[in-house]
């Protein structure tokens, strides 16, 4: 049915028999024909194939029909729009003739004699009329009777007088030939992309480095992203299995989790999280298959190009690079601040994941409204500083001269009760200072001990 470049050099041909095979390359490889593995091979394509338009067919001799007529202006053209179907289905693994005609049934004609791109009927026309009437699905089982007659092309098979050709070899050869003409609509079933995303690939070999792995998850990341386009949803979670020995001595799958700042739809910025979260994988067992599946998806909601675009890229450029140093350093390496409604310096932020979502506003909304603008320290120490005292002034290097009134800060009663005075200090080196004196319990001024607690910029 198929053979490689290097059998073909050595003179095989399709349809040879196994011995006469050996005799020309001995050192030949065959490989048993696995329909159910062809169909799943060819939804797998189709799947990913919904990128580029949701108008998309399967018909017979494992070919594909897209409608890419509302698509072309999106993707700048015909000869733009093939690269693309032509370097996803390379990055799938496959190899495919593509061609390209005002009509499905003519594209058709023209990938299986060898693929090409028409925009006129007149020329779609002119290339079909010039094909073997073996092309045609329908003509084959007559081909004796046709060639018989001097009927050899398609041009010649128009020429003959339809009802006769219908008596003979039935309605479906006129058919596809109308079809092909545009002498009648077509009428296809779309294909209808499932309603929850799972893809699965089984591997060629049992792989131990996480490295072998990126070709197969490109794979599954390119049925994704036509599974998103179909549904117009954007992906806020993806989960990838790796699955390993199956049988008595089976393990469960090591699962990889991404979870995503802002929603996408996009496979190149999944490659590279899923590629840096594989870097950091150690791989207990064998992998023998992949699984992606997205389990949390939202309504895609695509961003509109400003007039004036913002220098630094968008918030959605900083996103993607929290999430790749996410999936570099891990989640929780990377923190983001999260306001608390406490009056306790040390108490109002919180350090969480940035993959955490936190809702800062109504932690502000929850302060007094009347509540004034002090000032706060850019630099706050994990453990307040003891000062020594000279010269009856705080010392830290030098003396440190107070130069702003105080701030009191009662708090922490069901926790553990602070009551500090806080001023900002100046020192020799013109340096600006937080400092806090703790107000003791008998009220002894005398007592009361001073703390360094932050640097001002």
């Amino acid at each position: 049915m198929a053979l490689s470049a290097q059998a073909r050099q050595a003179g095989v041909q399709e349809g040879m028999r196994r011995a006469g095979v050996l005799m020309l390359l001995p050192q030949a490889q065959f490989q048993q024909r696995a329909p159910q593995r062809e169909l799943e091979a060819q939804q797998a394509v189709a799947l990913a194939l919904l990128q580029f338009t949701p108008q998309l067919a399967q018909v017979e001799e494992a070919s594909l029909l897209l409608d890419v007529g509302a698509s072309l202006r999106l993707f700048g053209g015909v000869g733009a729009l093939c690269r693309r179907v032509r370097s996803s289905l390379r990055d799938m693994g496959f190899s495919a003739t593509l061609a390209c005609a005002p009509t499905a049934r003519g594209a058709w004609l023209l990938a299986r004699s060898g693929g090409g791109r028409t925009l006129q009927m007149r020329t779609l026309l002119r290339r079909t009329n010039a094909l073997h009437v073996s092309v045609l699905p329908p003509a084959r089982p007559y081909l004796d009777w046709l060639e018989g007659i001097g009927c050899l092309t398609l041009g010649q098979l128009r020429q003959l007088p339809r009802p006769g050709l219908q008596r003979r070899c039935g309605r479906a050869l006129l058919d596809m030939l109308d079809d092909a003409g545009g002498m009648r609509p077509e009428l296809y079933q779309w294909l209808q992309a499932p309603a929850s995303f799972r893809a699965r690939i089984e591997l060629f070999d049992r792989v131990e480095e996480t490295s072998a792995l990126l070709f197969g998850v490109q794979r599954l990341l390119l049925q994704l992203t036509g599974w998103l386009t179909a549904h117009q949803y954007a992906v806020q979670r993806v989960r990838l299995l790796l699955e390993h020995e199956r049988g008595r001595v089976a393990g469960p799958p090591t699962a990889i989790e991404i979870v995503l700042a802002e929603p996408t739809w996009r496979d190149a910025h999944l490659l590279r999280l899923l590629k840096e979260r594989l870097a950091r994988q150690t791989l207990d067992a064998p992998v023998i298959g992949l699984c992606l599946e997205a389990p949390q998806v939202q309504p895609m909601a695509p961003p509109s190009d400003s007039l004036f675009p913002e220098p630094g890229g968008n918030p959605q450029d900083w996103l993607r690079l929290l999430e790749v140093l996410t999936a570099r350093l891990g989640a929780e390496n990377v923190l983001q601040a999260a306001p608390r409604a406490d009056y306790r310096p040390e108490h109002a932020n919180l350090w969480v994941s940035v993959q955490q979502k936190i809702r800062a506003p109504d932690a502000r909304a929850q302060l007094p409204p009347d509540m004034p603008a002090l000032p706060r320290p850019a630099w706050l120490l994990a453990q307040p500083i003891a000062l020594l005292m000279r010269e009856h002034r705080p010392y830290y290097g030098s003396p440190l001269k107070i130069i702003s009134g105080g701030e009191r800060i009662e708090s922490g009663w069901w926790q553990s009760l602070q009551t500090r005075d806080y001023f900002m200090a100046e020192g020799a080196d013109h340096a600006h200072y937080w400092l806090y004196r703790e107000r003791p319990s008998g009220g002894d001024p005398s007592s009361a001990r001073w703390y360094l607690h932050g640097f001002f910029a």
